[in-house]
C-alpha cells in the first residue's frame, strides 16, 4: 500500500512534467501540452481538485498486498475515507504564478472533502492562518475520536472552538516564533533543503532528456473544443533512467535528499503507465493517471489520480473566526501542574522483590 502510493506519487509528477517533451514524430502533442501548461502558468489565481480513483476493495486489496504486521492494517474508516475524499487547493499570486515566489502569494486555500460535506478546511490569508474541521466525523472515520469540548483541562480552554468546529485563526508569524523557540530548545535543526534556480534548471534538463526518449504521445480526435493527450511509458524504466540522469548532480543537491539505488528499484513493476490530459478551447482542464498496472497481482478493481483544474476563486478571510494564542495553547497542553515535594511520595513506587543488585 505505502509503496504503491508512493509511486502513484512519483508517476504522476513525472508523467504531468512531461508535457513539454516529446518525440520529433510527437512534437505537435508535445508543443500543444507545452502550451497549455505554459496558460496555467500565466494564471494568477488557480485552483487544483485531486481525486485518488479507487475503492475501498481496491485500497484493502494493496494494503493486504504490503504484508502489514499484525494490527497494522488499513482500517475500513480510512480506506473509505481515502476513497471518497477530495482534495481541493487554490492559490493567490500578486504575480503570475510562473513568475512567483513564497512572497508573492497573498493568499492559499486547501479543503478536504467528501459525500457527507467538508471535513477540514485551512486558509492563509495574509499574515493569518484559519483553520477549522469537522473533528468528530474525522475521529470515527479514523478510529480515534477526540475528546468532547466539555472535557477539555481548564488549561486548554482555547482549543475548544476547535473541537466544536468553528474557525479559529492564529498569526503565521507568531507561529514561526513558537517553533523556532521550540528549535532552539531542541539545540536547533539543520536549515530546511533547498534547491538553487540552477540546479533547478538541470533537473528540468534530466527530466526532458529521459521523457523525450521514454514517453510516448497520442493525441485522440478532438469534439466540441475537448481534445485528449495521452502520455504511456514503462514506470521502472522511465524512474530508474531519470535518476541515472540526476545522479552527477548529486553533489549541489541539498544535504540529506537520498536517492534511490537500482537495487531499491528492482521489484518496481515495468508495466507501462498511462496520463491523460484534457484540453477544452487548447487550456488543460484535467489530468487522469492510470495506476492500476503498479497493483500488479494485486486483485484492484481501480486505482488511479485525477487533477481537475480550474481558474478558481479569491481565497477570503472567514467571518467570526476566535483567535488562538498558540503559546498559551502550547503550555495549556504540555505544561503540567508542577508537583512539590510533598507530592512525591517514593513509596509509591517501590517494590520489595525488585532485584535491585541485578540492576
Amino acid at each position: 500500500m505505502r509503496k504503491t502510493l508512493t509511486a502513484t506519487a512519483v508517476v504522476g509528477a513525472v508523467l504531468a512534467g512531461s508535457a513539454a517533451c516529446g518525440t520529433a514524430e510527437q512534437l505537435s502533442a508535445g508543443q500543444k501540452l507545452d502550451h497549455a501548461f505554459e496558460q496555467l502558468g500565466k494564471k494568477k489565481t488557480l485552483s487544483f481538485q485531486l481525486d485518488l480513483d479507487t475503492d475501498v476493495t481496491s485500497l484493502k486489496a494493496l494494503d493486504a498486498k504490503s504484508d502489514p504486521a499484525p494490527g497494522e492494517e488499513i482500517p475500513d474508516e480510512a480506506a473509505e475515507l481515502m476513497s471518497d475524499a477530495t482534495i481541493t487547493v487554490t492559490v493567490q499570486s500578486k504575480k503570475p504564478l510562473d513568475e512567483s515566489g513564497e512572497k508573492d502569494l497573498v493568499g492559499m486555500a486547501m479543503k478536504i472533502s467528501n459525500p457527507e460535506g467538508d471535513l477540514a478546511e485551512y486558509r492563509m490569508i495574509d499574515d493569518y492562518i484559519y483553520v477549522r474541521a469537522d473533528v468528530d466525523t474525522i475521529g470515527k472515520m479514523m478510529g480515534s475520536p477526540l475528546p468532547a469540548a466539555e472535557d477539555l483541562p481548564p488549561q486548554a480552554q482555547s482549543f475548544k472552538s476547535v473541537l466544536e468546529g468553528k474557525w479559529v485563526k492564529f498569526s503565521a508569524k507568531k507561529m514561526e516564533e513558537v517553533v523556532a523557540e521550540g528549535q532552539e530548545d531542541q539545540g536547533g535543526p539543520a536549515p530546511a533543503p533547498s534547491l538553487d534556480a540552477k540546479t533547478q534548471k538541470k533537473l528540468v534538463g534530466a527530466l526532458r532528456t529521459v521523457v523525450a526518449r521514454e514517453v510516448s504521445f497520442k493525441t485522440a480526435d478532438s469534439e466540441n473544443g475537448t481534445e485528449h493527450i495521452t502520455a504511456t511509458a514503462p514506470f521502472r524504466t522511465l524512474i530508474t533512467e531519470l535518476l541515472d540522469e540526476i545522479r552527477p548532480l548529486t553533489k549541489d543537491l541539498p544535504p540529506g535528499m537520498e536517492l534511490p539505488t537500482d537495487k531499491d528499484l528492482k521489484d518496481a513493476p515495468d508495466t507501462k503507465v498511462t496520463a491523460d490530459f484534457t484540453l477544452k478551447n487548447d487550456e488543460l482542464t484535467e489530468v487522469n493517471v492510470d495506476l492500476a498496472a503498479l497493483a500488479e497481482d494485486a486483485k484492484v478493481k481501480k486505482f488511479g489520480l485525477i487533477v481537475r483544474m480550474s481558474d478558481g476563486t479569491k481565497p477570503t478571510a472567514p467571518a467570526g473566526a476566535t483567535e488562538l494564542d498558540l503559546q498559551e495553547l502550547m503550555e495549556g497542553f504540555f505544561a503540567g501542574p508542577a508537583m512539590d515535594d510533598s507530592e512525591w511520595d517514593e513509596s509509591d513506587y517501590a517494590d520489595p522483590d525488585f532485584p535491585e543488585d541485578e540492576f
